[in-house]
């Protein structure tokens, strides 16, 4: 596990958009595992500034995304379709085709499963980015006795919804399901690149890479993994010798 620690924001943004730059470049026709939420928006601005001075192009990457609510349309402004169209997609040039989520309106859900599995299974991740949530989550993989490997509707826990309430109206216009990509499918990507800010979050950080390997804490499982690269601020290591 290879662990940054940044005294700035913009830095650990810049640090990580050259991560992505670095590897479109060498490798043209990348597999994307990208992320949601405030953490990555950051990165995602840094990566756009980067493709506006002509130093990566993304015509032949192909992007997965970890999950995205049921219920809501790619047009509704709290999807994570919406989410990555506004901060990424339109920004640059990569085919909508190329661009791919779990449909939150698909009407058989077990079906929608295992079409993005057969998706996942077909195009590994080159890296996938990851934030971290409050109780231990990767994606929406909540903690619990057993965690699945592959794509899967979670009900969500309430502190997961309250987390992201601001980001809706009120709390009960926050989706109470979404899909996420299993943890097996994470654990399957070539780098695994973990994001985390805030004070907020450094004793979570502390448990997750330095604890148990537990479900119970999902993040636990990137121990397991031969290539981790973790980005900090400042507030969100702070716990770590």
């Amino acid at each position: 596990m290879e662990l940054k620690i940044f005294d700035t924001s913009d830095q650990l943004d810049q640090y990580a958009a050259e991560l992505f730059t670095k590897l479109i470049n060498e490798k043209p026709k990348a597999v994307l595992g990208l992320a949601t939420g405030s953490t990555p928006i950051g990165i995602y601005d840094k990566i756009v500034d980067n493709y506006n001075l002509n130093k990566l192009s993304f015509s032949g990457v192909t992007t997965y995304n970890l999950d995205e609510y049921v219920g809501l349309t790619p047009d509704n402004d709290q999807s994570y379709a919406y989410y990555m169209n506004r901060h990424l997609f339109s920004r640059v040039d990569i085919p909508a085709s190329q661009t791919h989520l779990p449909n939150g309106m698909a009407p058989d859900p077990q079906a929608e499963c295992a079409r993005y599995d057969a998706l996942l299974n077909e195009h590994p991740a080159d890296i996938q980015l990851l934030g971290l949530g409050h109780n231990g989550h990767i994606g929406f993989n909540e903690p619990d006795g057993e965690l699945s490997a592959g794509t899967h509707v979670v009900k969500l826990k309430e502190e997961t919804r309250e987390a992201n309430a601001r980001f809706f109206a009120s709390m009960d216009e926050v989706p109470t399901e979404a899909y996420t990509m299993g943890v097996g499918s994470i654990l399957k990507a070539n780098t695994i690149l973990l994001v985390v800010r805030g004070s907020d979050k450094a004793s979570i950080v502390k448990e997750a890479l330095t604890g148990p390997v537990t479900t119970q804490i999902p993040a636990s499982l990137l121990q397991t993994h031969p290539r981790v690269i973790v980005l900090l601020d400042r507030e969100a290591g702070r716990m770590l010798d």
